[in-house]
């Protein structure tokens, strides 16, 4: 099934009413996009939207024994390639990533076909992810006090879905019960459209200093009583001898006297205006490093830890809650959104690993040149793993030092080799 076909489909519970949570009925318009006007808040989306696209979404299963395995799923057949015939995996994660930070809600709708395995089971086959983009949600009840959500589109088109079909990520889930931002569960950027308006203020004023020193520098006083076609013949003398004015100096006669008009155009100190910036860059826990890309090991390191992990935990966290049932949950089914390319290393951070990881055997030939940047050699030779003969099993070394304890003990004595 298609997205546009879900506008087909006729409501299959029309016996609903609006829901009542302990704020109030929630009935949502979205959403505000003031923000976006300022460049400073646009570069900082992108920073993190840029980054979050490296992500590598994977359908994983963890065994009792905490091995990992990743199934031939038909999610990770999706996650490999594309969301959707619209989006590859990298389009699909910055546009929610940008729906997120600015409407501070993201609805995702996945579709699938349901089949009959061999066993009997019945099983889902996921074909696509869907980001909606509506701009009024309604959530309702139906008699069985099951969680519906109305989406309005902007071309007039209506769906109504179980809340449980939906993925829901929230930003700044706080006052209000289901939605992220305000107690309307809309952005509350009122603080930040300040900051915005005093930022723009300052480039406009910087803007109209820069136009008004370039503007009139100075007039020409006649010391006498001019007629009309007298001042339009001495205006036409004076322009000539700008134009000739090769030396830089310009002769004037005892009728006239060139006056200077000294403008000295105020403008705001470059701290001041980089105090504005990062108060706009700190709401998204960016920073101009960040930004402009020109950051080091340290600052990426705080970027990741402040603002990616905590995005990639709660996707994980909400794709698993709705793909999966609570069984599948326990026998070890996960989303996991893994920042494989999303590390910022120095050279000397990548080797350490590369020593650290290689000599425990944790790396293959391929793995250890793709941290370098470097191209696979493939094969046998790039899927092999080398270690250190420096490093034993565990169980192992417990084993030869219980050995080695129950063995009988050497009477040595030191100085004097000879026997008497």
């Amino acid at each position: 099934m298609a997205i546009k076909d879900l506008f087909k489909k006729k409501e299959s519970n029309k016996n609903l009413s609006y829901a009542t949570f302990m704020n109030d009925t929630p009935i949502f318009s979205q959403f505000g996009e003031d923000v976006y006007a300022s460049d400073i808040v646009r570069s900082s989306i992108d920073a993190i939207a840029r980054e979050c696209s490296k992500l590598e979404p994977k359908h994983i299963r963890k065994n009792s024994k905490g091995v990992i395995d990743t199934p031939a799923s038909s999610l990770n057949a999706i996650f490999n390639y594309k969301a959707n015939p619209f989006m590859t995996m990298a389009d699909f994660i910055t546009k929610i990533i940008w729906q997120l930070y600015l409407e501070y809600n993201v609805f995702i709708y996945p579709i699938y076909e349901t089949y009959m395995d061999s066993n009997g089971i019945k099983r889902k086959r996921y074909k696509a992810f869907y980001p909606l983009n509506p701009i009024q949600v309604d959530f309702l009840t139906d008699p069985q006090n099951e969680l519906w959500v109305r989406f309005l589109f902007k071309q007039g088109k209506t769906i109504q879905l179980p809340y449980s079909s939906i993925i829901h990520l929230r930003n700044q889930f706080s006052v209000n019960d289901i939605m992220g931002g305000d107690y309307t569960g809309n952005p509350d950027n009122t603080a930040l459209l300040n900051l915005i308006k005093t930022d723009s203020v300052v480039v406009e004023g910087l803007a109209k200093a820069v136009k008004s020193g370039l503007a009139v520098r100075g007039f020409l006083k006649y010391n006498t009583v001019l007629s009309d076609e007298n001042q339009e013949e001495e205006i036409a003398k004076f322009e000539a001898k700008l134009d000739s004015g090769d030396s830089g100096f310009m002769p004037l006669d005892l009728k006239s006297e060139y006056k200077e008009v000294k403008i000295d155009p105020k403008v705001i100190d470059s701290t001041t205006m980089e105090f504005i910036d990062k108060r706009i860059l700190r709401t998204y826990g960016t920073s101009t490093a960040i930004v402009s890309g020109d950051f080091n090991e340290a600052q990426y390191q705080a970027f990741y830890e402040k603002i990616l992990e905590p995005i990639m935990n709660s996707l994980g966290q909400a794709f698993t809650a709705n793909i999966f049932t609570a069984r599948e949950i326990s026998v070890g089914n996960r989303i996991v959104f893994y920042p494989k390319n999303m590390m910022y290393l120095s050279i000397n951070s990548k080797l350490a690993i590369i020593k650290t990881a290689g000599e425990q055997g944790l790396l293959t030939n391929d793995q250890k040149l793709q941290i370098l940047g470097l191209p696979p050699i493939g094969g046998d030779q790039g899927a092999m793993r080398t270690m250190s003969l420096n490093y034993v099993d565990v169980q192992l070394a417990n084993e030869y030092q219980m050995a080695k304890a129950k063995a009988p003990q050497l009477n040595v004595q030191g100085g004097n080799n000879n026997e008497e």
